[in-house]
């Protein structure tokens, strides 16, 4: 009995714990958002590790009786408390500490998608590819001794010794017969698995400046984050561009620099030939994220064009194009967000989302909220 009133108390206070956790996190999401505290605090892939002030549940702390208020002589005028020691050198009283705690990927995107409004994703639904999994659904006397019920199976055996007297309380042994063990059962259970597959693309080329790409990654992780939030499996796919595109690892594509021009038709001409071989949208939910300063030769804006609207009018649920200004390019002076704009107001895709992105870090909250908010 007081182990189970001990376990309910350690239960109630580690949820209260969570939530205050949960909300310490929520409010400080737009901070975390610009300033990418979680970025490279993974760990293992499961866990994020978050930095937060320490949470300190209020309580009272009692003062030297000597000292208290209406206590001893005292003169009009006196300021009650106790009087400040003077400063200077090193301070033997604690500071203010910094409470490292775990949440999983899964509870940080359902933060975020509450701060940021963010509809759930829809998945295609001729998309969903249905998987056979086993579940547990009750006890039967024979299966595998990996799938014995060890409390079935002493509950088993006590009764048989109750009932039959052999049972001692002064010397309680119980040891289960046969008869006495009980399995887990199973069935097959069919469930609809969605996967998806996210594509990103950036411009490397001379003018994509290291603080742009900084502020990319930054977006792409939380991409990820909420993605993978929504899906079961999947994919991501890195392709660079200048003047020709290649795919190539995570940690190329972020930290690569070209200095020839850009040419942006190589990047979407590569992204629909491996879409064609490798992505039929009928088994893969399809996002595409392209950032550039839009600074395009002019030649190749047709071609350019052409490729995107393949891709969003047969594969992709999501196209996102941003293009990021910097320093030296404070206006988007790129003139291929206009030729994307005129696009958006004609044809209106449903599944295409352009934005221009300051490079500045307090612009990833309205980034992802311009480009996860569409429920695609």
């Amino acid at each position: 009995m007081g182990d189970n009133f001990s376990s309910k108390h350690i239960d109630r206070d580690n949820a209260r714990f969570r939530k205050l956790v949960r909300g310490a996190v929520r409010n400080g999401m737009k901070k975390y958002l610009s300033h990418g505290e979680m970025i490279g605090r993974e760990g293992g892939g499961k866990y994020i590790s978050i930095p937060l002030p320490q949470l300190i549940i209020p309580r009272f702390k009692y003062g030297n009786p000597k000292q208290g208020v209406g206590q001893g002589n005292g003169e009009d005028g006196d300021i009650l408390g106790i009087d400040p020691q003077p400063g200077g050198g090193a301070g033997d009283q604690p500071g203010e500490h910094i409470l490292e705690v775990e949440l999983t990927l899964e509870e940080l995107a359902e933060i975020m998608g509450e701060e940021l409004e963010l509809p759930r994703i829809e998945p295609r639904g001729k998309k969903n590819i249905v998987t056979e999994k086993d579940k547990y659904t009750g006890i039967r006397n024979t299966g595998p001794e990996a799938l014995r019920h060890v409390k079935r199976t002493y509950k088993a055996a006590l009764r048989r010794q109750i009932i039959t007297g052999v049972y001692d309380p002064k010397n309680p042994c119980v040891w289960p017969y046969k008869e006495d063990k009980r399995y887990r059962s199973w069935k097959p259970k069919f469930e609809p698995e969605s996967n998806a597959v996210i594509f990103y693309m950036m411009d490397v080329s001379g003018s994509m400046s290291e603080e742009q790409k900084k502020l990319v990654r930054n977006i792409c992780f939380w991409i990820d984050t909420w993605l993978k939030f929504n899906y079961k499996g999947v994919d991501r796919i890195f392709i660079i561009h200048d003047s020709a595109a290649a795919a190539v690892d995570e940690e190329t594509f972020f930290h690569t620099r070209q200095s020839g021009g850009t040419m942006i038709s190589s990047a979407y001409k590569l992204c629909l030939k491996m879409l064609k071989e490798r992505f039929n949208p009928l088994d893969y939910n399809i996002y595409c994220f392209h950032f550039t300063d839009g600074d395009n030769f002019e030649s190749d804006d047709d071609a350019a064009q052409d490729c995107l609207a393949e891709i969003v009018d047969k594969y992709a649920n999501l196209f996102c194009y941003g293009q990021v200004g910097s320093e030296y390019n404070p206006d988007y002076e790129g003139h291929f967000f206009d030729l994307l704009e005129e696009i958006m107001n004609n044809a209106r895709p449903e599944n295409m989302v352009i934005a221009k992105i300051p490079c500045d870090t307090a612009s990833i909250y309205d980034t992802l909220k311009a480009f996860l908010g569409t429920g695609k």
